[in-house]
C-alpha cells in the first residue's frame, strides 16, 4: 500500500449527513486500483478511509465486522469491503464493493500473465523475475513469522504448527486433511483446555480516538435490510447456490467433467472454502493441485505468479487468475489461434468460483453479525487451524527457497547471488521494516542490473 496515497474525502471537515450510492461507488472504484500491501495494508486503508477520514462508520462497528471476516475462509479484506458496502447500501452496495475490490486486479493480472508468457524469456523480463524470486521467498518467511507471532502463544499451539509442518512436508498430506485435523484438535482442546486456545488479539490494537460521530455510529439502529430474517437468509443461500450450480452444470454438460475449465471451477471452489489464515495458507493447496496434480503450470511459474500477485492491487489470492490464465492458455478451449481468449476466460472463471463463497458468507451472515455486537468471538477450532497454517506456510517457504537457490535441483549448482538477495530481502522486511512493494521493486531492480551486466 502506498502510505501517502489517499482517496479524497468528499466532506473532510464535517461529519457526513448521508452516504450517497454514487459517492460510495466512486470510493470503491478508486480503492480497487490502490489497494496494495496485502490484507494488513488493505484493512488499514479501509479503516483510515471509512473510520478516520470519512467517518462513514464507527470504530467499534468496523472492528466487529472485521472479527467476523477473520472467522471466514476467503480474503478477509475483500470480505470486509463487501460487508461495509452491504451495511451502507444493501445487497447492491455489497456486490459493488466486493466486485470493484477484485476487478482491477483481474484485468491487470490477465495482461501481466500474457506479457509473462509472451516475453518471459526476454532478458529484461527474465532479469526482473530473477531478482523478484528471492524477495518472494523472504516475503513468505516473513508471513509465517507474522502469523506465528500472533498465534503461537503456548506450547500446545506450537505443537499443532509443528505437526502440520511434518504432515505436509514429510507425509505429503493434502491441505484439507490438515485443516480438518487441526479443527478436530481445536474442538477437543476448547472443551477440555479452553485457556490454551484463547486468541490474543487480531490485526492490531486500535485505540478509540476522540472524533466526531460517524454516520453509522455505535448507537445507530440496525438498518432494516441488516436485520435477520429467515426469508432473507433462505433467499441469499438459494441465489448463491444457483450462481454456483448453473455455471458448473453448464461446464460439466458442455465440456465434460474432466475438461480443464470444469476441473478448474471445481478445484477453486474447494480452495475458496479452505483459505483459513489468508492466501498464504491456501497457496500450498493450490500448488498441490495446480502444479502436482493437474500440471497447469510449473513450480517456477508458481513462484513467478506469486511475485505478480504481490505487486498488483487487490487480494493476494488473486494469484488464482494467473494460475487460471496459464492453465487455460496451455489447454485452449477455443483453439490454438485463440489461446489468449482461452486464458482470459479461464482467469475470469476461477475468479468467479474463488470469490462467490465470500459474497454468500457476507450477505447471509451479516444480519446475524449485526445482532451480536460485543458477543462474536474466535472459536477454538479456528485457533488451531491458524496455528496449523503457520506450519504449512513454513513448508511453502522451504519449497520456494529450494527452487530459488537450486534452480536445477539439488544435483545442480547452488545460486549464491540469489542467496544474497534472499538474505537482504529478509533483512529489509524483518529489521528495516520495509514494505513488500519496496522490497520487490528493489530486488527486481538488482536482478535487472545483474542480467544486464556483461559476464
Amino acid at each position: 500500500m502506498k502510505p501517502t496515497e489517499q482517496i479524497p474525502a468528499t466532506q473532510p471537515d464535517s461529519s457526513p449527513s448521508t452516504i450517497s450510492f454514487r459517492d460510495a461507488l466512486v470510493f470503491w472504484f478508486k480503492l480497487g486500483w490502490i489497494s496494495f500491501g496485502g490484507p494488513a495494508g488493505q484493512i488499514a486503508l479501509l479503516h483510515q478511509e471509512l473510520v478516520e477520514r470519512r467517518r462513514w462508520i464507527s470504530e467499534s462497528r468496523f472492528l466487529h465486522a472485521l472479527n467476523y471476516c477473520m472467522l471466514l475462509p476467503g480474503p478477509e479484506a475483500q470480505q470486509l469491503a463487501t460487508y461495509m458496502g452491504w451495511l451502507m447500501h444493501r445487497t447492491r452496495g455489497g456486490v459493488v464493493a466486493g466486485v470493484l475490490f477484485v476487478l482491477p486486479s483481474l484485468f491487470i493480472l490477465i495482461a501481466l500473465s500474457w506479457i509473462y508468457l509472451r516475453f518471459g524469456d526476454v532478458p529484461v523480463v527474465a532479469g526482473l523475475f530473477y531478482g523478484i524470486k528471492p524477495a518472494v521467498t523472504a516475503i513468505v518467511v516473513h508471513a509465517a513469522y507474522r502469523i506465528g507471532s500472533r498465534t503461537l502463544k503456548n506450547p500446545v499451539l506450537w505443537c499443532i504448527a509443528t505437526a502440520a509442518f511434518v504432515a505436509i512436508f514429510a507425509l505429503s498430506l493434502p491441505f484439507p486433511v490438515i485443516v480438518a485435523g487441526a479443527a478436530l484438535v481445536g474442538y477437543l482442546g476448547g472443551r477440555f483446555s479452553p485457556a490454551k486456545f484463547a486468541i490474543g488479539g487480531g490485526h492490531g490494537n486500535s485505540a478509540k480516538a476522540e472524533r466526531a460521530p460517524a454516520l453509522i455510529d455505535d448507537a445507530t439502529p440496525i438498518p432494516e435490510h441488516a436485520r435477520f430474517g429467515w426469508w432473507r437468509l433462505t433467499r441469499v443461500l438459494i441465489t448463491g447456490a444457483l450462481l454456483w450450480v448453473l455455471p458448473m452444470s453448464a461446464l460439466a454438460m458442455g465440456l465434460g467433467w474432466e475438461h480443464t475449465l470444469t476441473q478448474m471451477a471445481w478445484f477453486f471452489t474447494k480452495a475458496a472454502l479452505l483459505t483459513f489464515g489468508g492466501a498464504y495458507a491456501v497457496l500450498p493447496y493450490v500448488y498441490q493441485g495446480a502444479v502436482d496434480r493437474y500440471g497447469w503450470l510449473s513450480p517456477t511459474q508458481m513462484i513467478d505468479g506469486l511475485a505478480l500477485g504481490e505487486t498488483t492491487p487487490g487480494p493476494l489470492i488473486m494469484i488464482v487468475a494467473f494460475v487460471g490464465f496459464l492453465g487455460g492458455h496451455a489447454n485452449p478451449v477455443f483453439g490454438q489461434d485463440a489461446a489468449f481468449l482461452s486464458g482470459a476466460v479461464a482467469a475470469a472463471l476461477v475468479t468467479w468460483f474463488t470469490f462467490l463463497p465470500s459474497f454468500v458468507f457476507i450477505l447471509a451472515g451479516g444480519p446475524l453479525v449485526e445482532s451480536t455486537h460485543g458477543n462474536l468471538r474466535l472459536t477454538a477450532p479456528l485457533t488451531a487451524i491458524t496455528a496449523a497454517v503457520v506450519g504449512v506456510v513454513v513448508n511453502l517457504a522451504l519449497f520456494f527457497g529450494y527452487h530459488v537457490l537450486w534452480p536445477q535441483g539439488f544435483s545442480g549448482v547452488f545460486d549464491p547471488v540469489a542467496a544474497v538477495l534472499l538474505v537482504v530481502s529478509a533483512l529489509a522486511l524483518f529489521r528495516w521494516k520495509q514494505s513488500v512493494i519496496r522490497v520487490i521493486a528493489g530486488s527486481a531492480a538488482v536482478g535487472l542490473l545483474l542480467k544486464s551486466l556483461p559476464l
